[in-house]
């Protein structure tokens, strides 16, 4: 019966089973334990030598048992250490990250571009006096764009900007020419649909140096526009600000059709950018300048619509929504 239990010991295959064989020989009910009770019915002469007899059997069953016991346990580690093993050769769980949000991205991109050019970062209040808003812009009191439906008031005479162009009076009233600077930022206007929001983000420029000229602007404006559009093509055609004279739109070859015409830019193959021109003389009396003493030109446009026209974007509300399947793009 001994030869039969330390057989078992030694051709158990897992902990379990070796768990079960030391309950069945040292548990309380275990062999050895009812051996043991046997030995109250023996005399002394027989209860010592046979109980010699069972200590030494137990020794050598508890001495291959916790030989087995050791295997089995160095069986378990390794096989557990292999189903947990890691494999170097399997790519890396991508751990998600933010990024800047595609309008943060082109203000970074424009300012960029204008600081290689020389211009200065400048920025102002968002909440603004009517006076730099609109007065001092040569905008007369008339003007559609100070209509309650087109400006946001307050009713102390200020108002939230509707342009990035009061930040320019702002240079005016503190500085001397030459002053060479770009302003970025929000503006407000009460407009919501595919192409516009009532917050949105501008960028203006002002160029006010003696001997500045039209031709300046133009070489300026190109020069930007190709650092952020390569293959673009540009024109300029007449139009009509308050605050600049002469003044002009700068239009670009529509990067969808490369200028052959599609219904992005309406078959016309161009797409509007920008406005600019020479900055108004009305304006510059504002700060006690002719134009016999210093001239300038100013530009300005929407942050959005380049962001739209680069990527693709159809509708600029989808800027603010904050949906994930379109920010993931950008990252």
């Amino acid at each position: 019966m001994i030869l039969e239990i330390k057989e078992q010991l030694l051709v158990a295959k897992s902990l379990d089973e070796l768990e079960r064989l030391r309950v069945k020989i040292f548990g309380k009910s275990g062999i050895i334990a009812e051996q043991t009770k046997e030995l109250k019915h023996l005399d002394a002469s027989e209860k010592a030598e046979r109980g010699k007899i069972i200590n030494q059997t137990k020794r050598e069953l508890e001495e291959i048992y916790n030989k087995q016991l050791s295997v089995l346990n160095k069986k378990a580690m390794a096989q557990k250490l292999k189903s947990e093993s890691i494999d170097r050769t399997i790519p890396g769980r991508e751990i998600p990250s933010g990024t800047l949000h595609p309008i943060t991205s082109m203000i970074n991109e424009i300012r960029s571009a204008f600081s290689r050019l020389g211009f200065n970062i400048v920025e102002g209040p968002e909440i603004e006096s009517v006076f730099r808003n609109f007065d001092a812009l040569n905008v007369p009191p008339s003007h559609p764009s100070r209509n309650l439906s087109d400006t946001f008031y307050f009713h102390d005479n200020r108002l939230l900007r509707t342009h990035t162009t009061t930040v320019q009076i702002r240079c005016l009233e503190r500085e001397k020419p030459p002053i060479v600077a770009i302003s970025a930022g929000k503006v407000y206007r009460p407009d919501y649909d595919a192409t516009h929001t009532p917050m949105f983000h501008q960028m203006d420029g002002i160029f006010l140096v003696k001997g500045a000229t039209f031709a300046n602007l133009k070489a300026i404006l190109n020069e930007f526009i190709v650092s952020l559009f390569p293959d673009a093509k540009t024109r300029f055609r007449p139009h009509f600000f308050p605050f600049t004279e002469p003044s002009a739109e700068l239009d670009m070859s529509c990067p969808s059709c490369s200028g052959m015409g599609c219904n992005v830019c309406k078959k016309s193959g161009w797409i509007e950018i920008l406005g600019c021109g020479m900055i108004s003389p009305e304006v510059l009396k504002h700060f006690g300048y002719t134009l016999s003493d210093i001239r300038g030109f100013a530009f300005g446009m929407g942050i959005e619509r380049l962001v739209m026209i680069k990527y693709g974007i159809k509708d600029i509300r989808l800027l603010y929504e904050n949906d994930l399947r379109l920010l993931k793009q950008f990252y």
